[in-house]
């Protein structure tokens, strides 16, 4: 299939609005904190959307739908137990902690409430996870385009990374917020039309699921044997590991995320972000996990040996000239939408918790604002060649899900727990941070070496997830009861109960309070799993 005359106007107006953006918004970061935090003066439903869009990367769209035709609707996991828990607590508890404190990415609060070590360690990791997870992106993407138009994997890589790395280097965070709100519409409409047509062509939603096996159908009544369901895993492994470890660790300590919140004008309307974000993101599945049902049904010949190629098959089997352009233009945006948000959180965590804290002190604010520019350049090319990494795994989403629980979930359980418990010693939040992500490694070598063995590879990697998240907590309990606490005046605002502003805001009514709308969500959440269990 190629691109007609129609197709290739859409893709290129959407380049040009989204390079229009990023030069319109030049002459406004005349400082750091305008480039890297987007001057903390965002609107909630700016930030909410952008927030959604961060997470809306090819890997989501591209590996979710690869999900879907693995998985069913065992997938739904992911946006629901995997996210909403994560994202309430983010928005109700956990924004306050970084907004009134000031911090500007998530390793600095770990350097003001452990120390250098753990700061440095949590630093230098999540810089390798941002660049990993720009990689997907970007084999994503290519696998599409040589999938549907013959282009070659190099210019579908160099073409689109060019597209953000020009825009993002303009504009900064600010023009990564502003292209992501248009990027989530654009998303939206470019992948609805697909699972409508493929519901029209399997016979409906009921007419589906009459075409798969019985267990791709329920999202919970299947987990209660593993032998019996395509995950491979019990009901309560995946509550721990998903709604306990990989999702709170995702959605309340991964900075592209926690970026967005911090990016808004005011603390309420940065708790408000994640809780608006959740609306759209329980509804997700719709547009992923459905019509990866779908793909299993109609193209299952197709995506044997690797499920990733299940949206560009869909795609070429179900859209014509015009709705394809849309269609891939939508791709597009979600390609550049999840690389964009993994290079404006690599180069504030390399500027500000790195460069600034231990490499060049003291320099002037345009100094660091250069090197910010010179980062968002670097990050870029480093992700480029992780792409490569993609051609070993047979579905994006098991790749993705293990580099969540072997280096994010391990650092999550010790911010926990020195949130909550002042106790918590320097040497304990380093050595169990330590401590988790060896346990991960660990778990993985063992299962890699036939040592363990699980049905699925996600199996492991939910499995993984709990052996890091238990070994860090044992060890830094064991050696905080051992070590010297900080003093209690050092942690005010850092620990609850332990905080030096309270202060939420201007008095609103009550259904306009983060309170209200985590209400809406948590009930929302309820009902969609009794519904589809």
């Amino acid at each position: 299939m190629h691109l007609a005359a129609i197709d290739m106007a859409i893709l290129l107006a959407y380049v040009a609005f989204v390079l229009g953006i990023g030069f319109w918004l030049k002459n406004r970061m005349a400082t750091s904190e305008d480039y890297l935090l987007a001057g903390r003066s965002l609107p909630s439903w700016i930030t909410g959307l952008s927030f959604m869009a961060a997470n809306l990367g090819s890997l989501e769209i591209v590996g979710m739908i690869a999900m879907g035709a693995k998985y069913g609707m065992m997938t739904n996991h992911w946006y629901w137990t995997g996210a909403i828990p994560g994202m309430l607590f983010l928005g109700v508890f956990m924004v306050r902690f970084y907004y009134v404190s000031r911090v500007r990415s998530v390793p600095e609060y770990l350097l003001r409430r452990y120390d250098s070590r753990a700061h440095v360690l949590n630093s230098a990791t999540f810089l390798l996870v941002t660049t990993l997870m720009s990689g997907i992106n970007m084999y994503a993407l290519a696998v599409v385009c040589q999938q549907m138009l013959g282009w070659r994997f190099d210019f579908s890589v160099f073409f689109a990374a060019g597209v953000v790395v020009t825009y993002t280097f303009l504009g900064g965070l600010s023009s990564s917020i502003y292209n992501e709100v248009l990027q989530f519409f654009l998303i939206v409409s470019g992948f609805l039309p697909l699972t409508y047509l493929g519901l029209r062509d399997v016979g409906g939603w009921h007419g589906l699921l009459a075409k798969l096996p019985s267990q791709y159908g329920h999202t919970w009544t299947v987990l209660a044997d593993p032998s019996q369901n395509p995950l491979g895993v019990k009901w309560y492994v995946a509550v721990i590991a998903l709604g306990l470890l990989m999702g709170p660790s995702y959605w309340c300590t991964d900075f592209l995320l926690v970026q967005r919140a911090l990016a808004a004008k005011d603390l309420s309307s940065a708790r408000k972000t994640p809780l608006i974000a959740a609306f759209p993101k329980m509804l997700f599945p719709a547009l992923v996990t459905v019509p990866g049902m779908i793909a299993m049904v109609v193209i299952p010949k197709s995506l044997e040996g690797n499920f990733n190629l299940a949206l560009p098959a869909l795609m070429t089997r179900y859209y014509p000239h015009g709705l394809l352009g849309l269609g891939f233009t939508a791709l597009m945006a979600s390609f550049m939408s999840g690389m964009a948000g993994n290079v404006t959180a690599f180069n504030t965590v390399w500027t500000y918790d790195l460069y600034q804290t231990y490499l060049a002190r003291g320099k002037s604010d345009h100094h660091y604002l250069r090197v910010a520019k010179l980062a968002t350049i670097v990050g870029t090319a480093i992700s480029i060649g992780s792409a490569y990494i993609l051609l070993a795994f047979d579905n994006l989403m098991d790749y993705m899900q293990l580099i969540g629980a072997m280096f994010i979930s391990p650092f999550f359980v010790i911010f926990f727990l020195g949130m909550l418990w002042k106790r918590a010693t320097p040497a304990g939040g380093f050595f169990g941070m330590l401590a988790g992500v060896l346990g991960c490694l660990t778990q993985y070598l063992l299962y890699r070496l036939g040592a363990v063995s699980y049905r699925t590879p996600m199996a492991a990697t939910l499995n993984l997830a709990i052996w890091g998240g238990v070994s860090g907590l044992v060890t830094a309990c064991a050696v905080s009861l051992f070590t010297k606490p900080k003093p209690e005046h050092a942690l005010a605002g850092l620990v609850f109960n332990h905080s030096s502003d309270t202060a939420q805001g201007p008095k609103v009514a009550w259904f306009r309070t983060p309170a209200f709308l985590a209400a809406l969500v948590a009930a929302a959440y309820v009902a969609l799993n009794i519904v589809f269990r």
